[in-house]
């Protein structure tokens, strides 16, 4: 499966989808203007990757320095998707990139780890 790439725009983050090497990333700030419209290719292209996915690790490093309502829905879908992934028999592993100030992104990255039990979330204060 070709990898998937987008890079970051001001209002939107840098995707970096490593197939290959089962290492996914997300990175920068996410408040596009059509957040549906933005994540829905990288949603797919994210599901059709799993789809493809016995018993492999993967990795995605989520580093957000901040990100609106909208995009918290896609985020939603994407964790959705990797915990479907663990239930099938993967291992998921989240890094969940904070600033060590910002009491806002550590309390989200815990909440995505309660409501995604299956899925292995580290916490990491930068």
């Amino acid at each position: 499966m070709e990898n998937l790439y987008i890079a970051a725009t001001p209002s939107s983050p840098e995707v970096n989808f490593d197939f290959a090497q089962h290492h996914l990333s997300v990175r920068g700030e996410s408040y596009p203007e059509n957040a549906a419209a933005f994540y829905g290719d990288i949603i797919k292209s994210l599901r059709d990757y799993l789809t493809l996915c016995t018993d492999t690790s993967i990795t995605m490093d989520i580093a957000l320095a901040y990100f609106n309502s909208s995009s918290t829905k896609m985020l939603f879908n994407i964790f959705e998707a990797l915990n479907d992934a663990q239930r099938a028999g993967n291992k998921i592993t989240v890094n969940w990139y904070h600033d060590e100030e910002d009491d806002t992104m550590l309390e989200f990255g815990q909440e995505l780890s309660d409501d995604f039990t299956d899925i292995t979330f580290i916490n990491h204060a930068i």
